[in-house]
Protein backbone atom coordinates (compact mmCIF):
# COMPACT_ATOMS: atom_id res chain seq x y z
CA UNK A 1 0.00 0.00 0.00
CA UNK A 2 1.32 3.54 -1.16
CA UNK A 3 0.11 6.44 1.82
CA UNK A 4 0.63 9.88 1.02
CA UNK A 5 0.09 11.94 4.30
CA UNK A 6 -1.48 15.47 3.92
CA UNK A 7 -1.12 17.91 6.68
CA UNK A 8 -2.87 21.01 4.87
CA UNK A 9 -1.84 24.75 5.05
CA UNK A 10 -2.27 27.00 7.67
CA UNK A 11 -3.41 30.83 6.63
CA UNK A 12 -1.56 34.00 7.96
CA UNK A 13 -2.31 34.03 11.50
CA UNK A 14 -0.99 34.93 14.90
CA UNK A 15 0.15 31.50 15.69
CA UNK A 16 1.58 30.75 12.12
CA UNK A 17 4.93 32.92 12.44
CA UNK A 18 4.73 33.33 8.63
CA UNK A 19 6.54 36.32 8.97
CA UNK A 20 9.52 35.62 11.66
CA UNK A 21 9.90 32.47 9.80
CA UNK A 22 10.74 34.25 6.70
CA UNK A 23 13.36 36.37 9.04
CA UNK A 24 14.96 33.03 9.66
CA UNK A 25 14.59 31.37 6.51
CA UNK A 26 13.16 28.00 8.04
CA UNK A 27 9.63 26.92 6.41
CA UNK A 28 7.10 26.28 9.36
CA UNK A 29 7.48 26.72 13.25
CA UNK A 30 5.72 23.35 14.50
CA UNK A 31 5.38 19.78 12.35
CA UNK A 32 2.59 17.58 11.97
CA UNK A 33 2.53 15.27 14.99
CA UNK A 34 -0.39 13.96 14.82
CA UNK A 35 0.29 12.77 11.09
CA UNK A 36 3.83 11.44 12.20
CA UNK A 37 2.23 9.71 15.44
CA UNK A 38 -0.74 8.18 12.98
CA UNK A 39 2.11 6.98 10.42
CA UNK A 40 3.77 4.95 13.03
CA UNK A 41 0.59 3.34 13.84
CA UNK A 42 0.05 2.09 10.12
CA UNK A 43 1.63 -1.23 8.77
CA UNK A 44 5.16 -0.20 8.33
CA UNK A 45 6.15 -2.59 5.31
CA UNK A 46 3.11 -0.05 3.35
CA UNK A 47 5.02 2.67 1.54
CA UNK A 48 5.18 6.28 3.12
CA UNK A 49 5.49 9.99 2.34
CA UNK A 50 4.25 12.62 4.02
CA UNK A 51 3.62 16.41 2.56
CA UNK A 52 3.62 19.02 5.40
CA UNK A 53 1.87 21.94 3.30
CA UNK A 54 3.28 24.54 5.94
CA UNK A 55 7.09 23.39 4.40
CA UNK A 56 6.77 21.57 0.83
CA UNK A 57 4.30 21.94 -1.53
CA UNK A 58 1.70 19.19 -2.67
CA UNK A 59 2.24 18.29 -6.10
CA UNK A 60 -0.58 16.41 -8.15
CA UNK A 61 1.76 13.99 -8.86
CA UNK A 62 2.14 13.02 -5.01
CA UNK A 63 -1.46 12.21 -4.86
CA UNK A 64 -1.26 10.42 -8.28
CA UNK A 65 1.16 7.98 -6.88
CA UNK A 66 -0.69 7.06 -3.47
CA UNK A 67 -3.38 4.48 -2.80
CA UNK A 68 -5.16 6.25 -0.09
CA UNK A 69 -4.12 9.83 0.65
CA UNK A 70 -4.43 10.72 4.92
CA UNK A 71 -5.19 14.17 6.00
CA UNK A 72 -5.49 15.41 9.28
CA UNK A 73 -6.42 19.08 10.12
CA UNK A 74 -7.40 21.44 13.00
CA UNK A 75 -10.26 24.02 12.76
CA UNK A 76 -8.05 26.92 11.07
CA UNK A 77 -7.08 24.60 8.18
CA UNK A 78 -10.08 24.60 6.81
CA UNK A 79 -10.14 26.27 3.80
CA UNK A 80 -6.95 24.66 2.91
CA UNK A 81 -8.52 21.21 3.80
CA UNK A 82 -10.88 22.00 0.94
CA UNK A 83 -8.68 22.80 -1.52
CA UNK A 84 -6.93 19.38 -0.40
CA UNK A 85 -10.06 17.37 -0.79
CA UNK A 86 -11.04 19.10 -4.32
CA UNK A 87 -7.44 18.04 -5.73
CA UNK A 88 -7.96 14.21 -4.30
CA UNK A 89 -11.59 14.09 -6.27
CA UNK A 90 -10.11 15.38 -9.41
CA UNK A 91 -7.31 12.97 -9.53
CA UNK A 92 -9.53 10.06 -8.09
CA UNK A 93 -7.66 9.54 -5.18
CA UNK A 94 -9.04 7.50 -2.03
CA UNK A 95 -8.98 9.74 1.15
CA UNK A 96 -9.10 9.14 4.75
CA UNK A 97 -9.48 11.75 7.32
CA UNK A 98 -9.43 12.59 11.09
CA UNK A 99 -7.81 15.08 13.30
CA UNK A 100 -10.24 17.90 15.13
CA UNK A 101 -11.60 19.19 12.52
CA UNK A 102 -13.07 16.48 11.09
CA UNK A 103 -14.08 14.84 14.44
CA UNK A 104 -15.61 18.18 15.34
CA UNK A 105 -17.40 18.58 11.54
CA UNK A 106 -17.45 15.28 9.65
CA UNK A 107 -20.91 15.55 8.77
CA UNK A 108 -19.45 19.23 6.35
CA UNK A 109 -17.16 16.24 4.44
CA UNK A 110 -19.08 13.62 2.99
CA UNK A 111 -16.75 13.71 -0.37
CA UNK A 112 -14.05 11.75 2.05
CA UNK A 113 -13.84 8.42 1.46
CA UNK A 114 -13.41 7.07 5.25
CA UNK A 115 -13.39 9.38 8.19
CA UNK A 116 -11.35 7.83 11.31
CA UNK A 117 -12.31 10.70 14.24
CA UNK A 118 -11.75 10.59 17.81
CA UNK A 119 -8.48 9.27 19.03
CA UNK A 120 -6.47 7.46 16.75
CA UNK A 121 -5.38 4.38 19.15
CA UNK A 122 -9.23 3.10 19.24
CA UNK A 123 -10.52 4.18 15.74
CA UNK A 124 -7.67 3.37 13.71
CA UNK A 125 -7.08 -0.49 14.11
CA UNK A 126 -10.92 -0.90 13.36
CA UNK A 127 -10.15 1.04 10.17
CA UNK A 128 -7.31 -0.94 8.70
CA UNK A 129 -8.34 -4.25 9.80
CA UNK A 130 -11.58 -3.67 7.83
CA UNK A 131 -9.88 -2.39 4.97
CA UNK A 132 -7.74 -5.34 4.61
CA UNK A 133 -11.07 -7.24 4.57
CA UNK A 134 -12.58 -4.66 1.78
CA UNK A 135 -15.36 -3.73 3.98
CA UNK A 136 -14.09 -0.72 5.07
CA UNK A 137 -16.59 1.74 6.41
CA UNK A 138 -16.93 5.30 5.70
CA UNK A 139 -17.22 6.48 9.57
CA UNK A 140 -15.32 5.09 12.36
CA UNK A 141 -15.83 6.87 15.98
CA UNK A 142 -15.25 6.34 19.51
CA UNK A 143 -15.43 7.96 22.65
CA UNK A 144 -13.32 5.81 24.57
CA UNK A 145 -10.25 7.59 25.83
CA UNK A 146 -7.33 5.33 25.35
CA UNK A 147 -4.82 4.79 28.22
CA UNK A 148 -1.15 6.68 26.36
CA UNK A 149 0.80 3.64 26.56
CA UNK A 150 -0.60 2.23 23.36
CA UNK A 151 0.68 5.84 21.46
CA UNK A 152 3.60 5.02 19.46
CA UNK A 153 7.09 7.11 18.48
CA UNK A 154 6.06 9.54 15.94
CA UNK A 155 7.70 8.17 12.41
CA UNK A 156 10.36 10.99 12.50
CA UNK A 157 12.17 9.74 9.41
CA UNK A 158 9.05 10.89 7.56
CA UNK A 159 10.10 14.49 8.46
CA UNK A 160 13.09 16.57 6.90
CA UNK A 161 13.70 18.04 10.67
CA UNK A 162 15.89 21.23 9.37
CA UNK A 163 12.71 22.57 7.81
CA UNK A 164 11.17 23.71 11.56
CA UNK A 165 12.09 26.08 14.18
CA UNK A 166 10.63 23.70 16.64
CA UNK A 167 9.83 19.67 17.63
CA UNK A 168 6.98 18.86 18.96
CA UNK A 169 6.02 16.17 22.04
CA UNK A 170 3.26 15.31 23.87
CA UNK A 171 2.79 14.01 27.29
CA UNK A 172 -0.80 14.28 28.38
CA UNK A 173 -4.20 14.48 27.09
CA UNK A 174 -6.82 15.85 28.67
CA UNK A 175 -7.65 19.26 31.19
CA UNK A 176 -9.27 18.93 34.96
CA UNK A 177 -10.66 22.11 34.33
CA UNK A 178 -14.33 22.94 32.86
CA UNK A 179 -14.22 26.43 31.10
CA UNK A 180 -17.46 26.93 29.46
CA UNK A 181 -15.49 27.84 25.95
CA UNK A 182 -13.26 25.15 25.99
CA UNK A 183 -13.66 22.22 23.70
CA UNK A 184 -10.54 20.13 25.35
CA UNK A 185 -12.92 17.94 27.48
CA UNK A 186 -14.81 17.09 25.13
CA UNK A 187 -11.50 16.11 22.09
CA UNK A 188 -9.68 14.74 25.12
CA UNK A 189 -11.81 14.32 28.17
CA UNK A 190 -11.56 15.93 32.17
CA UNK A 191 -9.47 13.47 33.74
CA UNK A 192 -5.35 14.15 32.52
CA UNK A 193 -4.12 10.99 30.86
CA UNK A 194 -0.33 10.55 30.81
CA UNK A 195 2.57 8.75 28.74
CA UNK A 196 5.41 7.25 30.94
CA UNK A 197 8.41 8.08 32.20
CA UNK A 198 10.03 6.07 29.50
CA UNK A 199 8.08 6.85 26.76
CA UNK A 200 9.07 10.62 26.93
CA UNK A 201 12.51 9.88 26.95
CA UNK A 202 12.51 7.42 24.54
CA UNK A 203 11.09 10.13 22.09
CA UNK A 204 13.24 12.91 22.93
CA UNK A 205 16.25 10.13 22.21
CA UNK A 206 14.86 10.09 18.81
CA UNK A 207 14.63 13.39 17.79
CA UNK A 208 18.42 13.73 19.80
CA UNK A 209 19.30 11.09 17.70
CA UNK A 210 18.50 12.69 14.50
CA UNK A 211 20.52 15.47 15.24
CA UNK A 212 18.22 17.85 17.05
CA UNK A 213 19.20 20.77 18.95
CA UNK A 214 16.62 23.49 19.11
CA UNK A 215 13.68 23.93 21.23
CA UNK A 216 11.01 20.98 21.85
CA UNK A 217 7.17 22.00 22.43
CA UNK A 218 5.31 19.99 25.14
CA UNK A 219 2.01 20.13 23.16
CA UNK A 220 -0.54 19.00 26.32
CA UNK A 221 -4.11 20.75 26.91
CA UNK A 222 -2.58 21.36 30.52
CA UNK A 223 1.15 19.98 31.33
CA UNK A 224 0.37 20.45 35.50
CA UNK A 225 -2.84 18.26 34.93
CA UNK A 226 -1.42 15.58 37.06
CA UNK A 227 1.38 17.52 39.56
CA UNK A 228 2.58 14.62 41.62
CA UNK A 229 3.55 12.51 38.78
CA UNK A 230 4.89 15.57 36.92
CA UNK A 231 7.03 15.90 40.56
CA UNK A 232 8.19 12.28 41.22
CA UNK A 233 8.76 10.91 38.16
CA UNK A 234 8.96 12.99 35.02
CA UNK A 235 10.71 16.04 35.89
CA UNK A 236 13.45 14.46 38.01
CA UNK A 237 13.84 12.08 34.59
CA UNK A 238 13.81 15.26 32.05
CA UNK A 239 16.88 16.92 34.30
CA UNK A 240 18.80 14.01 34.73
CA UNK A 241 18.19 13.76 30.56
CA UNK A 242 19.38 16.98 30.05
CA UNK A 243 21.94 17.12 32.26
CA UNK A 244 23.84 14.31 30.58
CA UNK A 245 23.47 16.11 27.14
CA UNK A 246 24.17 19.28 28.22
CA UNK A 247 20.57 20.91 27.60
CA UNK A 248 20.03 20.10 24.02
CA UNK A 249 16.37 21.70 23.92
CA UNK A 250 14.60 24.59 25.76
CA UNK A 251 11.20 23.83 26.75
CA UNK A 252 7.63 24.92 26.41
CA UNK A 253 4.46 24.01 26.60
CA UNK A 254 0.99 25.29 27.79
CA UNK A 255 -0.33 25.08 31.73
CA UNK A 256 -3.12 26.72 33.80
CA UNK A 257 -2.36 29.58 36.32
CA UNK A 258 -2.56 27.60 39.47
CA UNK A 259 1.53 26.85 38.43
CA UNK A 260 2.24 30.01 39.90
CA UNK A 261 1.22 28.26 43.58
CA UNK A 262 3.67 25.36 43.33
CA UNK A 263 6.96 26.64 43.85
CA UNK A 264 8.30 23.24 43.34
CA UNK A 265 6.98 22.64 40.79
CA UNK A 266 8.07 25.73 39.10
CA UNK A 267 11.59 25.13 40.14
CA UNK A 268 11.56 21.19 38.46
CA UNK A 269 10.57 22.77 35.46
CA UNK A 270 12.94 25.49 35.44
CA UNK A 271 15.72 23.11 36.20
CA UNK A 272 14.44 20.21 33.40
CA UNK A 273 15.29 23.26 30.95
CA UNK A 274 11.52 24.88 30.61
CA UNK A 275 11.91 28.48 29.86
CA UNK A 276 8.46 29.37 28.33
CA UNK A 277 4.93 28.64 29.34
CA UNK A 278 1.70 29.35 27.79
CA UNK A 279 -1.47 30.26 30.17
CA UNK A 280 -5.10 30.98 29.34
CA UNK A 281 -5.15 34.22 31.76
CA UNK A 282 -8.51 35.64 29.29
CA UNK A 283 -9.47 38.53 31.35
CA UNK A 284 -9.07 40.20 34.29
CA UNK A 285 -12.64 41.04 35.02
CA UNK A 286 -13.37 39.18 37.92
CA UNK A 287 -17.32 38.83 36.95
CA UNK A 288 -15.93 37.22 33.46
CA UNK A 289 -14.17 34.70 34.83
CA UNK A 290 -17.53 33.46 36.66
CA UNK A 291 -19.33 33.69 34.17
CA UNK A 292 -17.09 31.06 32.17
CA UNK A 293 -16.29 28.72 34.56
CA UNK A 294 -12.28 29.67 34.73
CA UNK A 295 -12.33 28.68 38.47
CA UNK A 296 -8.68 28.57 38.52
CA UNK A 297 -8.08 32.11 37.80
CA UNK A 298 -10.77 33.22 40.34
CA UNK A 299 -9.64 35.17 43.63
CA UNK A 300 -6.37 35.55 42.76
CA UNK A 301 -3.66 38.59 41.92
CA UNK A 302 -3.43 37.53 38.11
CA UNK A 303 -0.51 40.00 38.00
CA UNK A 304 1.41 38.78 40.86
CA UNK A 305 0.89 35.27 39.76
CA UNK A 306 2.67 36.14 36.45
CA UNK A 307 5.64 38.00 37.79
CA UNK A 308 5.90 34.37 40.45
CA UNK A 309 5.91 32.53 37.16
CA UNK A 310 8.55 34.86 35.47
CA UNK A 311 10.66 35.01 38.70
CA UNK A 312 11.07 31.37 38.29
CA UNK A 313 12.36 31.80 34.94
CA UNK A 314 9.37 30.62 32.93
CA UNK A 315 8.16 33.21 30.15
CA UNK A 316 4.61 34.01 30.20
CA UNK A 317 3.15 34.07 26.94
CA UNK A 318 -0.73 34.81 27.70
CA UNK A 319 -4.05 33.74 25.77
CA UNK A 320 -7.41 36.55 26.37
CA UNK A 321 -10.43 36.84 25.31
CA UNK A 322 -13.07 39.34 25.09
CA UNK A 323 -16.61 39.51 24.38
CA UNK A 324 -18.03 38.00 27.64
CA UNK A 325 -21.47 38.90 28.53
CA UNK A 326 -19.96 40.84 31.81
CA UNK A 327 -17.23 42.52 30.39
CA UNK A 328 -17.74 46.10 31.09
CA UNK A 329 -17.01 49.39 29.13
CA UNK A 330 -13.42 49.51 30.72
CA UNK A 331 -12.30 45.93 29.46
CA UNK A 332 -10.12 47.47 26.83
CA UNK A 333 -8.20 49.68 28.72
CA UNK A 334 -7.80 47.19 31.55
CA UNK A 335 -6.76 44.71 29.57
CA UNK A 336 -4.47 46.96 27.88
CA UNK A 337 -3.00 47.88 31.65
CA UNK A 338 -2.69 44.12 32.73
CA UNK A 339 -0.60 42.70 29.22
CA UNK A 340 1.52 45.97 29.67
CA UNK A 341 2.08 45.77 33.58
CA UNK A 342 2.82 41.80 33.14
CA UNK A 343 5.05 42.15 30.38
CA UNK A 344 3.34 39.80 28.81
CA UNK A 345 5.37 39.84 25.70
CA UNK A 346 3.21 37.30 23.36
CA UNK A 347 -0.39 38.29 23.83
CA UNK A 348 -2.90 36.20 22.00
CA UNK A 349 -6.43 38.27 22.33
CA UNK A 350 -8.94 37.02 20.38
CA UNK A 351 -12.79 37.47 20.66
CA UNK A 352 -15.08 35.08 22.24
CA UNK A 353 -16.46 31.98 20.03
CA UNK A 354 -18.79 29.24 20.73
CA UNK A 355 -17.16 25.63 19.76
CA UNK A 356 -19.90 23.27 18.98
CA UNK A 357 -21.03 20.96 22.13
CA UNK A 358 -19.38 23.11 24.42
CA UNK A 359 -21.67 24.48 27.40
CA UNK A 360 -21.45 27.68 26.20
CA UNK A 361 -22.39 26.50 22.88
CA UNK A 362 -25.80 24.85 24.16
CA UNK A 363 -26.42 28.16 26.65
CA UNK A 364 -26.01 30.74 23.35
CA UNK A 365 -28.34 28.28 21.18
CA UNK A 366 -31.12 28.39 24.53
CA UNK A 367 -31.01 32.29 24.35
CA UNK A 368 -31.53 31.79 20.77
CA UNK A 369 -27.97 34.01 20.17
CA UNK A 370 -26.14 31.93 17.61
CA UNK A 371 -25.45 33.05 14.39
CA UNK A 372 -26.64 30.43 11.78
CA UNK A 373 -23.97 29.31 8.97
CA UNK A 374 -20.99 31.13 10.35
CA UNK A 375 -18.50 27.80 11.13
CA UNK A 376 -15.67 29.32 13.79
CA UNK A 377 -12.60 30.00 11.54
CA UNK A 378 -9.75 28.85 14.17
CA UNK A 379 -8.29 32.08 13.77
CA UNK A 380 -8.07 33.84 16.92
CA UNK A 381 -7.04 37.72 15.26
CA UNK A 382 -9.92 37.95 12.36
CA UNK A 383 -12.84 39.41 14.50
CA UNK A 384 -15.17 36.78 13.64
CA UNK A 385 -17.43 35.56 16.47
CA UNK A 386 -20.52 33.04 15.89
CA UNK A 387 -23.06 34.74 18.19
CA UNK A 388 -24.80 37.62 19.44
CA UNK A 389 -22.15 39.51 21.89
CA UNK A 390 -23.91 41.33 24.72
CA UNK A 391 -21.82 44.40 24.01
CA UNK A 392 -22.44 46.35 21.15
CA UNK A 393 -21.08 44.48 18.49
CA UNK A 394 -19.32 47.92 16.68
CA UNK A 395 -17.69 48.73 20.12
CA UNK A 396 -16.49 45.74 20.62
CA UNK A 397 -15.02 45.42 17.59
CA UNK A 398 -13.69 49.03 17.82
CA UNK A 399 -12.56 48.07 21.37
CA UNK A 400 -10.65 45.15 19.94
CA UNK A 401 -8.68 46.66 17.43
CA UNK A 402 -7.95 49.46 20.14
CA UNK A 403 -6.26 46.85 22.32
CA UNK A 404 -4.30 45.31 19.16
CA UNK A 405 -2.86 48.34 17.87
CA UNK A 406 -1.71 49.53 20.98
CA UNK A 407 0.23 46.55 22.57
CA UNK A 408 1.42 45.56 19.10
CA UNK A 409 2.90 49.35 18.37
CA UNK A 410 6.35 49.18 17.87
CA UNK A 411 7.03 51.40 21.54
CA UNK A 412 4.63 49.17 23.75
CA UNK A 413 5.45 46.23 22.99
CA UNK A 414 9.92 46.57 23.40
CA UNK A 415 8.56 48.41 26.45
CA UNK A 416 6.57 45.23 27.24
CA UNK A 417 10.10 43.42 26.31
CA UNK A 418 11.99 45.24 29.09
CA UNK A 419 9.25 44.97 31.41
CA UNK A 420 9.86 41.15 31.22
CA UNK A 421 13.49 41.27 31.47
CA UNK A 422 12.91 42.71 35.08
CA UNK A 423 11.45 39.58 36.63
CA UNK A 424 12.37 37.36 34.60
CA UNK A 425 15.15 34.58 36.00
CA UNK A 426 15.89 32.63 33.85
CA UNK A 427 17.70 29.06 35.08
CA UNK A 428 21.70 29.03 34.66
CA UNK A 429 21.57 25.81 32.92
CA UNK A 430 25.12 24.39 30.91
CA UNK A 431 23.61 24.29 28.43
CA UNK A 432 24.88 23.49 24.99
CA UNK A 433 25.83 26.41 23.35
CA UNK A 434 25.65 25.67 19.74
CA UNK A 435 25.83 28.57 17.30
CA UNK A 436 24.43 27.29 13.87
CA UNK A 437 24.71 29.15 10.59
CA UNK A 438 20.60 29.40 10.33
CA UNK A 439 20.93 31.35 14.18
CA UNK A 440 23.56 33.69 12.44
CA UNK A 441 22.07 34.19 9.21
CA UNK A 442 18.58 35.09 10.77
CA UNK A 443 20.19 37.76 13.12
CA UNK A 444 21.58 39.40 10.06
CA UNK A 445 18.17 39.29 8.64
CA UNK A 446 16.73 40.43 11.31
CA UNK A 447 18.86 43.56 12.00
CA UNK A 448 18.00 44.51 8.06
CA UNK A 449 14.19 43.74 7.93
CA UNK A 450 13.55 45.44 11.69
CA UNK A 451 16.30 47.92 11.94
CA UNK A 452 16.42 49.03 7.88
CA UNK A 453 13.02 48.16 6.19
CA UNK A 454 10.53 48.14 8.39
CA UNK A 455 8.28 50.90 10.17
CA UNK A 456 9.77 51.52 13.53
CA UNK A 457 13.02 51.19 13.08
CA UNK A 458 14.40 54.20 15.73
CA UNK A 459 12.41 51.88 18.38
CA UNK A 460 14.03 48.72 17.04
CA UNK A 461 17.50 50.62 17.77
CA UNK A 462 17.12 51.87 21.14
CA UNK A 463 15.76 48.54 22.24
CA UNK A 464 18.66 46.83 20.73
CA UNK A 465 21.30 48.61 22.40
CA UNK A 466 19.50 49.34 25.70
CA UNK A 467 19.00 45.13 25.93
CA UNK A 468 23.06 44.72 24.75
CA UNK A 469 23.59 47.22 27.67
CA UNK A 470 21.39 46.43 30.66
CA UNK A 471 20.74 42.57 29.86
CA UNK A 472 23.19 41.12 27.86
CA UNK A 473 22.63 37.67 29.09
CA UNK A 474 19.02 38.12 27.73
CA UNK A 475 20.32 39.56 24.54
CA UNK A 476 19.51 36.80 22.37
CA UNK A 477 15.63 36.57 23.53
CA UNK A 478 15.32 39.90 23.16
CA UNK A 479 16.48 39.67 19.72
CA UNK A 480 14.32 36.87 19.04
CA UNK A 481 11.28 38.23 20.69
CA UNK A 482 11.89 41.42 18.57
CA UNK A 483 11.31 39.29 15.29
CA UNK A 484 7.97 37.66 16.77
CA UNK A 485 6.36 41.17 17.16
CA UNK A 486 7.55 41.89 13.56
CA UNK A 487 5.15 39.33 12.80
CA UNK A 488 2.32 39.84 15.09
CA UNK A 489 2.34 43.68 13.85
CA UNK A 490 2.60 42.18 10.35
CA UNK A 491 -0.90 40.15 11.39
CA UNK A 492 -2.41 42.70 13.68
CA UNK A 493 -2.15 45.47 10.41
CA UNK A 494 -3.94 42.84 7.98
CA UNK A 495 -6.77 41.72 10.31
CA UNK A 496 -8.12 44.42 12.42
CA UNK A 497 -8.80 46.58 9.81
CA UNK A 498 -7.15 49.53 10.87
CA UNK A 499 -3.51 50.45 10.85
CA UNK A 500 -1.31 49.56 13.97
CA UNK A 501 0.00 52.80 15.62
CA UNK A 502 3.57 52.88 14.23
CA UNK A 503 6.18 55.73 15.62
CA UNK A 504 7.68 57.90 12.50
CA UNK A 505 10.99 55.94 11.42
Amino acid sequence: MKILLVYPQYPDTFWSYRHALRIAAKRAAFPPLGLLTVAAMLPQEWDMKLVDMNATPLKDEDIRWADYVFISAMVVQRNSVGEVIRRCKKLNAKMVAGGPLFTAAYEEFEEVDHLVLDEAEVTLPPFLEDLEKGCAKQIYTSKERPDLSRTPLPLWSLLNLNKYTTMSLQYSRGCPYNCEFCDIIILNGNRPRTKSKAQILAELDALYNRGWREGVFIVDDNFIGNKRKLKEEILPALIQWQKERKYPHGLLTEASINLADDEELMRLMAEAGFDTVFIGIETPNEASLAECSKNQNRGRDLVASVKKVQNYGLQVQGGFILGFDSDPDSIFKSMINFIQGTGIVTAMVGLLNAPPETRLYQRLKKENRLLDNINISGDNTDCSMNFIPKMDREMLINGYRHIMSTIYSPKEYYRRVKILFKEYKPQRTKRLSQIRFWHIRAFIRSMWFLGVKERGRRQYWRFFVSTLLRHPRSFPLSMALAVYGSHFRTVARKYIGSPVKDAPA
